[in-house]
């Protein structure tokens, strides 16, 4: 198993600037700290409530493998005008069409649009699930998803030859006192095959921190993993590190290359022999659909009374698996002891990647003593590997979980066979 931590997030703003001499009355120190408070600190607490991660998580002990990857950039920026609407969808240019790039590959256009047609988004969706590195929020369906909650989808787009061969997804809200907050997870996205990928880089920053400064107030940017070139290149356009806490900071995830018994002698000591243990004792794992939401958000309440969070409503719960399920993103596993339900996890799938998502568990009864939420996912386990997966992520790691786990300072949990 594979811990993947995440450097600090990355913020491009413009350094404010004060007056020299303030009134006296602004010069007493309940005052500063007033106005401190309205503007610097109030505004960073709205942006980290409108943008947060809606789900808690949980540290577990890992595998003795440990990978870094850069996470999260930011940029501050103003307002953008868009022209009118052409071949591939109502936008504007931010980057002038033919662009060079200075590889002799010739020339890469750019163009940033809410809209395009379908056939560029069927596009976008076959570039980003044939990607390594990204993430169902790149995914048109994410866009759709998230349209429920205030967020609308601005895309940046890179062409050669007339080809999609980058861009990105940014997902954007107004943030009351902020203005408009953008938001790119596992972004930007360039092809695997693009023969001029350093160029791509350079137009996808310019194309980023050009959006920054003319359309959006902040804009965050989670790069994705291994692409180390993008981060510098979007640190010499002016972005910085951040500590907002928009998303987590690492992840625990499992390489399904080894074998099964590979993986199971990473287990906690108590929960090596599990597996054979699981059926004798009536513990059952199927995979399930679209009936078993109600079933999904019910545990997902026991689960939040117990660590003290929000659910997610059943509502967003059923979009979330309507949008991704169809087309193959997205899978569900029911836990079960004698047949009755007593854990459930949602997993979505993009590119090699198996990511865990959402999860529920009753606690209460005999399931308590039987380690059900290890039985679902060592049944994830099987499923991706038997459909050729690379990588199962358990989810975010929050900051303090993360450097606990770096720190081998983790308890044990009964939830995840660590």
């Amino acid at each position: 198993m594979v811990a993947t931590a995440a450097t600090p997030e990355v913020v491009a703003t413009d350094p404010p600037t004060f007056r020299p001499l303030l009134p006296a009355r602004v010069r007493r120190p309940a005052a500063v700290v007033t106005l401190l408070t309205i503007f610097v600190i109030a505004p960073w607490l709205l942006v980290g409530y409108y943008l947060g991660e809606e789900l808690p998580t949980t540290a577990h002990r890992i595998g003795p493998m440990l990978r870094i990857h850069s996470n999260h950039l930011t940029r501050r920026g103003y307002a953008l005008a868009a022209t009118a609407r052409g071949s591939t969808g109502g936008g504007v240019s931010i980057r002038p069409v033919g662009v060079g790039t200075g590889h002799g590959e010739g020339t890469i256009s750019i163009m940033a649009c809410p809209d395009p047609v379908p056939s560029v988004l069927g596009a976008w969706d076959r570039l980003v699930d044939n990607t390594a590195g990204t993430d169902v929020t790149q995914l048109t369906a994410w866009a759709r998803l998230r349209s429920r909650v205030g967020y609308s989808p601005l895309y940046l787009l890179a062409f050669h030859a007339g080809e999609l061969v980058g861009g990105a997804q940014i997902m954007h809200r107004r943030v009351p006192v902020v203005g408009s907050v953008g938001y790119l997870p596992y972004g930007p996205v360039i092809a695997t095959a693009a023969a001029d990928r350093s160029g791509i880089c350079r137009v996808l920053a310019g194309g980023l921190a050009a959006l920054g400064r003319r359309r959006l107030r902040m804009l965050f940017v989670q790069p994705p993993e291994g692409a180390d070139d993008l981060s510098r290149e979007l640190l010499r356009r002016g972005f910085r590190a951040s500590s907002a806490g928009i998303a987590p900071s690492g992840s625990i995830r499992i390489d399904l290359t080894t074998t099964e018994e590979e993986i199971r002698r990473r287990f906690a000591r108590r929960l090596r022999s599990w597996p054979t243990k699981w059926a004798p004792r009536g513990v059952t794992v199927r995979v399930g659909d679209s009936q078993d939401i109600p079933l999904l958000a019910a545990l997902m309440t026991h689960s939040a009374r117990h660590q003290d969070y929000q659910p997610l409503p059943i509502d967003y719960i059923e979009a979330l698996y309507s949008e991704l399920a169809a087309t193959g993103h997205a899978a569900l596993f029911v836990g079960e002891v004698h047949g009755e339900p007593v854990a459930a996890d949602l997993v979505t799938v993009c590119g090699a990647m198996v990511r865990g998502r959402l999860a529920g568990f009753d606690r209460t009864g005999e399931a308590a003593g039987l380690s059900v939420p290890a039985a679902i996912r060592w049944e994830i386990i099987r499923w991706a590997k038997a459909r050729g997966y690379r990588w199962y992520d358990l989810g975010g790691l929050h900051e303090e979980a993360l450097q606990a786990l770096l720190a081998g300072e983790c308890r044990h949990s009964d939830s995840w066979p660590s």
